[in-house]
């Protein structure tokens, strides 16, 4: 089957019977509700891309299993070209929700891809979990389904030392194993996509407090979300029925977060990728390099959030004619370096690309991780600069409603700039507003800055990965240098 269409997408959602719950009610069509349909049609917009003559071949490939041509980020890259192919399709779905669904397709579609062609590494002492991945690769790359992840255990209390306690009757666990599969029970967060996704992966970054060689918590898999058993509970909606003028990114984007119980769920044999081993779990996202290859995903979701903050900032000084002031060219000018750095990384990330061992060409970790540990603390920033170049301008946003009201004409001759009429800043500062002070804005800037984990554990991340012994050496070597003659 070929890479889909948004209506093949929604058409699907419409009929699966996944429990979804908002507001206290029972959603039975995600595609036409109000807190949700926004990011569903969101969502088919990238797929329709796909279905574009101008786009094709930058959004697709050939499979080479079944002469399909099939999402391009399901692609398990073997060459540079193939990183910077993608990077482009990655790229573009990024600039067209302006960065501000973390949860794109794309971000599990590589997750999967350098799985498959890492998959012996999943059969390791279970030769078949090897198989269910390259089984399971196969079926959602040439289905071209959209999955959602739940990676994160609910905790009733915390130990001393701030590691993930694991507790009977919270976390997500085996508690019964079967001929059709095994039985887990608990919960985990966060499933952000949750009720727009066709299926649901769970498994941990790492579960390193546990010493046994076998624990009933340490799970991969991935099942249907609409599996019996499985609900998705959401936050509130930040998608308030408002106009695209008045609320443009919160009206588009909403890709909601959600807690996912799993009430005795059924996960069958085939669909087990890890189970019970500690270290297989822990170690897959450095072994199989999938950590490098979201990160090299997520860093074309920030390049695209880089440019629209950028562009808007631009735009707003430009407005309000401070663009020639120290202090606004001072808080552009580190909105651009944020911007490149990230797009250094990415190339940096492609250019030092190396074969792993099982033959897939991977990012180079150092670049790509890189531009995780850089966002959590730049996104929260680059917020604020709008905020301080926008000041009191952000407060003065009348709605759509009010541009033909009574008062329209008064909007019109009060509020025009030099450089700008009336409505023109005023729907430029809507979503400036959007961007760093609504709702969703700071729902953006929270997601930021714990997307890959908390600030400790992304430092000791990198410290991990980061040649020390060569810089260190380096610096030996200068300290050891005998003086030359006088």
């Amino acid at each position: 089957m070929p890479a889909r269409s948004g209506k093949d997408y929604l058409d699907r959602l419409r009929a699966q019977d996944t429990e979804v719950w908002l507001r206290g009610e029972r959603v039975r069509d995600v595609t036409s509700h109000p807190g949700l349909s926004g990011g569903a049609r969101a969502i088919a917009s990238l797929y329709d891309q796909q279905m574009d003559p101008a786009l094709h071949d930058s959004m697709t490939y050939v499979s080479p299993a079944t002469g399909d041509r099939l999402g391009l980020s399901f692609i398990i890259p073997r060459t540079q070209q193939d990183l910077e192919n993608r990077r482009v399709m990655m790229l573009n779905w990024a600039r067209t929700t302006c960065g501000m669904m973390g949860r794109s397709p794309d971000f599990m579609n590589v997750t999967y891809a350098a799985w498959a062609g890492a998959a012996d590494y999943f059969g390791q002492g279970r030769p078949d979990y090897a198989e269910n991945m390259r089984r399971y690769y196969a079926y959602i790359s040439e289905n071209d389904l959209v999955l959602t992840h739940a990676l994160i255990n609910l905790q009733r209390s915390r130990t001393v030392d701030g590691a993930f306690n694991l507790q009977e009757g919270t976390a997500l666990q085996v508690v019964k194993e079967t001929s059709a599969g095994l039985v887990v029970r608990g919960a985990r967060v966060l499933a952000t996509l949750g009720p727009l996704s066709d299926e649901i992966a769970v498994y941990s970054p790492r579960l390193g407090q546990h010493t046994e060689a076998h624990s009933p918590f340490a799970l991969s898999f991935a099942i249907p979300s609409a599996t019996p058993g499985l609900r998705f509970l959401c936050r509130d909606s930040f998608d308030y029925g408002k106009s695209h003028f008045d609320h443009p990114l919160g009206s588009r984007f909403e890709e909601m977060d959600s807690i996912v119980f799993f009430d005795d769920v059924v996960v069958p044999w085939d669909r087990v990728f890890i189970y019970g081993s500690v270290d297989l779990l822990n170690n897959t996202a450095y072994k199989t390099f999938s950590s490098a290859h979201t990160s090299h995903q997520g860093a074309a979701k920030n390049l695209a959030k880089c440019e629209l903050v950028l562009g808007v900032a631009l735009l707003m000084t430009e407005t309000l004619g401070n663009a020639h002031l120290p202090h606004s060219q001072e808080r552009i000018g580190e909105l651009m370096m944020y911007t490149e750095l990230m797009r250094a990384c990415i190339r940096a990330s492609e250019a030092d690309a190396r074969l792993n061992e099982y033959g897939v060409m991977c990012p180079a970790p150092l670049p790509a991780e890189t531009t995780r540990n850089l966002f959590m603390t730049a996104y929260p920033r680059m917020a604020e600069i709008l905020q301080l170049l926008g000041s009191s301008s952000l407060m003065i946003l009348p709605t759509e409603a009010d541009m033909d009201a009574p008062l329209a004409g008064h909007i019109s001759q009060y509020l025009a700039t030099d450089s700008s009429d009336a409505r023109s800043r005023i729907k430029l500062f809507h979503l400036a507003w959007d961007i760093a002070c609504s709702s969703f804005g700071q729902r953006q800037v929270l997601y930021e800055r714990f997307f890959a984990s908390d600030p400790l554990t992304r430092a000791r991340a990198l410290a991990a990965i980061f040649p020390k012994q060569e810089i260190t050496d380096r610096v030996l070597a200068f300290l050891n240098q005998e003086d030359g003659p006088s």
